[in-house]
């Protein structure tokens, strides 16, 4: 690469023709623009699934998850070898005032739950209080703010899948803690309310003593799969037979039901690079077509071969990371008022250091492919045939 004192020369060659340089720039700055914004929102689906806790499984019914299992089950998983502890809960499903706000609402045993996820934060106080609270609940910190709860105050939840025994589908809890995490990524899966499981299974109509699933902290990451065939043998040929599977492998299945992210994000992307690397390569080549007089010059000065080849490298190289550049930081200027527009209801969006380097990384490897091909074929001009113009 040219040293620094090169860069006045780089900057003159670059916007030799400032009118399809800024438009070429435009469009490289379009593309990362699109790649941060599409990045971000494959990291906010996968982010969560990541931080989760190699040492959890879940157990569902065998064959469907919304198929309910014993609370039975209970004491026979925390029998199996290399479990630690057991957590359970049941999806409650509501609506809080209207149809409009919605979010989930899980039915838990107060402390197992709580013990089960040390990576949510909660006040000792707090916590305390849903324990012994019986119509008890807790929410995740951003339903808190965006709803504008108080601890202590009434939440009215209305049920379709769970309705009382009197048969009206209404229920009230008591807000008496707020979960939160430290880590952003861990706090998009606090967009939730915890209701106290007791309270809830002596209230409803049907379904008493069942539950959703079970959480299951076992000893070693090492033995996830036989702890997990082991719990299934339990209960093979029963009435419930279960499924258990590392929880971080349950909620990327469970995200894939609405598509496959990742590979959407490398398809769209694919499509958008492959249409700059055209588009930037010829512009490239013309700019280098039309300064054969100017490299000519500059060889007759005493600019080595090589030197003309990094110069030519260089620019392009420039006019990559001046686009990438832009356009990531157009998408981290966008993504906060996309989190403002969801109003919380996904996990929150962000370019993170991570996506800066990659969109480096990729601006690099595209930057090579433009300039190598006018790098070399400025690398072979000849002089006498340049200033003759027949270069």
């Amino acid at each position: 690469m040219p040293d620094v004192k090169y860069f006045p020369l780089l900057w003159a060659g670059l916007f030799r023709k400032k009118i399809r340089t800024i438009l070429t720039w435009l469009s490289v700055a379009i593309a990362f623009t699109l790649f941060g914004l599409l990045q971000a929102v494959e990291v906010a689906f996968t982010a969560g699934a990541d931080a989760l806790d190699a040492k959890r499984l879940l157990t569902t019914a065998r064959y469907s998850v919304i198929e309910p299992l014993p609370l039975a089950h209970l004491r026979q998983i925390e029998q199996v070898p290399g479990v630690t502890a057991v957590a359970y809960g049941e999806w409650f499903g509501a609506k809080y005032q209207n149809e409009g706000h919605a979010f989930p609402v899980l039915a838990v045993e107060a402390e197992r739950y709580l013990d089960m996820y040390s990576e949510f934060t909660i006040s000792r106080e707090q916590r305390e209080a849903f324990v012994k609270t019986r119509a008890g609940a807790v929410a995740g910190r951003r339903l808190v703010d965006r709803y504008g709860w108080k601890l202590g105050q009434k939440l009215p939840l209305s049920s379709e899948i769970h309705p009382k025994a009197d048969g009206s589908t209404s229920w009230e809890f008591e807000l008496v803690g707020i979960l939160d995490a430290d880590d952003p990524t861990v706090r998009g899966n606090t967009d939730v309310v915890w209701i106290n499981a007791a309270y809830f299974n002596e209230g409803r109509m049907t379904g008493k003593d069942k539950t959703g699933w079970y959480v299951v902290r076992i000893d070693d990451p090492q033995h996830v799969r036989s702890v997990a065939a082991a719990i299934d043998a339990r209960f093979a040929n029963s009435p419930d037979e279960t499924k258990t599977q590392p929880e971080k492998e349950f909620a990327i299945g469970f995200a894939r039901q609405i598509g496959d992210i990742g590979a959407l994000v490398v398809r769209i992307l694919a499509a958008v690079f492959f249409t700059i690397l055209i588009l930037t390569g010829n512009t490239m080549a013309q700019s280098i077509r039309e300064r054969s007089h100017e490299l000519a010059v500059l060889k007759t000065l005493g600019f080595s071969d090589r030197r003309i080849t990094a110069l030519v490298l260089a620019e392009a190289i420039l006019l990559l990371f001046l686009g990438a550049g832009a356009g990531l930081g157009a998408a981290a200027v966008l993504l906060p008022a996309l989190n403002g527009v969801t109003g919380g209801r996904f996990p929150p969006l962000l370019v993170s250091a991570d996506i800066w380097g990659l969109g480096a990384a990729v601006a690099l490897v595209l930057a090579l492919l433009v300039g190598v091909p006018p790098a070399l074929r400025a690398r072979r001009l000849m002089i006498v045939e340049a200033l003759a113009g027949r270069a």
